[in-house]
């Protein structure tokens, strides 16, 4: 009874701040993200780019003020919902975004249904997440989009006997799954599948469990930023010099510490919709603002999915011009079709996911850096766990 009370009040609090926008002069963005804890970094990012896109687009859009609220939830799915909940119901937002992780994203999601406010997924990769509410919608990526483009690839070059070393949760079960059964598919073997604790991870056992396989690759999914610690014990391990490469999705190779990984980490091959080193007119400047922006740092995949995000609400913010609340906010992103930092990239009307490129890439060094340097491209790829 209690929580149907907490429900019914929220909904009814939400409505009316709808009511209210017509007269309200603000346009409020609830920005949920990690800013503290192991994936403060991904809060970063996405804060980094947000502000840089309302620096270049202005604050004012649909003739109202653009408010960015920015909360930390820490990367904890009670604290996120409690934050969403506050947000929705006293600060009256017009859109949530954000979403550091996959289990921060589902955690919000009925209220998203009840309060119908928009909710814009800015990093949380698991296919399902756009299933959980009717008004979310995604400009990150799906696991299943990278696993199934890496599967392929691999099967094309060589690869015919690979091991699986994920994260365990939503993301790393999608790379796993998608990227063993399209393996398998192309008669390739999967002797193991592995599953490293999301919490102070240790590579290590695991590693020489894969060793001991011998396969002739590890296919590796760890979130954003934890990448360093399994290359550095991939290294250390040996894998390397047994002759196993390592291949992944681009959450491996992140942009963002890539860097700091070593040489250990060129030659590594990735599946993803974003590289630093993307070769575009746009994303050079793009990379070029948030550099300069944020003393030097890199952007990465997750900053492309915040400043992606709020070119999104920015849009139907000004296509609805006010009217309508969440469901013409809501109608005004389906089938968005724009040029990203990533290249092409459109929101699907039917299931509001993100349908873009997938490269194919390699770590190289170029003037003493290393890069994620792509060499081949997929086009259009729909979520594989929706492209039925």
């Amino acid at each position: 009874m209690q929580k149907r009370t907490l429900i019914t009040a929220l909904t009814v609090a939400a409505l009316c701040s709808h009511a209210v926008f017509a007269q309200d002069n603000k346009f409020k963005i609830g920005l949920i993200l990690p800013m503290t804890g192991p994936f403060a970094s991904t809060g970063k990012q996405i804060e980094a780019a947000a502000r840089l896109y309302m620096a270049q687009n202005g604050d004012k859009v649909a003739g109202r003020t653009v408010e960015l609220i920015v909360k930390d939830d820490a990367g904890t799915p009670d604290t996120t919902k409690r934050i969403a909940q506050e947000m929705v119901v006293n600060d009256k937002v017009q859109v949530l975004a954000g979403f550091g992780l996959t289990p921060l994203a589902l955690a919000t999601a009925p209220i998203a249904t009840q309060s119908k406010t928009p909710l814009v997924v800015m990093a949380a990769a698991t296919s399902s997440i756009t299933e959980a509410s009717p008004y979310i919608i995604r400009t990150s990526f799906t696991l299943p989009q990278a696993a199934v483009s890496m599967a392929d690839w691999a099967s094309k070059n060589g690869i015919k006997k690979a091991v699986t070393l994920v994260s365990d949760y939503g993301p790393g079960m999608d790379a796993e799954k998608y990227f063993k059964d399209r393996l398998l598919l192309n008669g390739g073997q999967v002797p193991d599948t592995l599953r490293v604790p999301m919490r102070n991870p240790d590579f290590a056992p695991f590693l020489q469990k894969v060793r001991d396989i011998k396969p002739d690759a590890v296919f590796a999914f760890v979130p954003s930023g934890a990448g360093a610690a399994l290359m550095k014990q991939f290294a250390e391990r040996g894998l390397d010099k047994a002759g196993i490469r390592l291949i992944g999705t681009g959450d491996v190779t992140d942009d963002d510490i890539l860097n700091g990984m070593g040489d250990v980490a060129v030659g590594v091959v990735t599946t993803h919709h974003y590289s630093t080193a993307h070769p575009s007119a746009l994303n050079k400047k793009f990379v070029e603002a948030f550099t300069k922006a944020n003393a030097g740092l890199r952007p990465n995949f997750m900053a492309v999915g915040g400043y992606d995000g709020m070119r999104v609400i920015y849009e139907a913010a000004k296509a609805s011009k006010g009217v309508g609340g969440g469901d013409a906010l809501l109608a005004a992103m389906k089938g968005q079709i724009f040029e990203s930092p990533r290249g092409p990239m459109f929101i699907d009307a039917q299931t509001r996911d993100v349908v873009h490129n997938m490269y194919i890439r390699k770590v190289e060094k170029q003037n003493g850096q290393l890069y994620n340097i792509e060499f081949d491209t997929i086009q259009d790829v729909k979520d594989p766990g929706k492209a039925k």
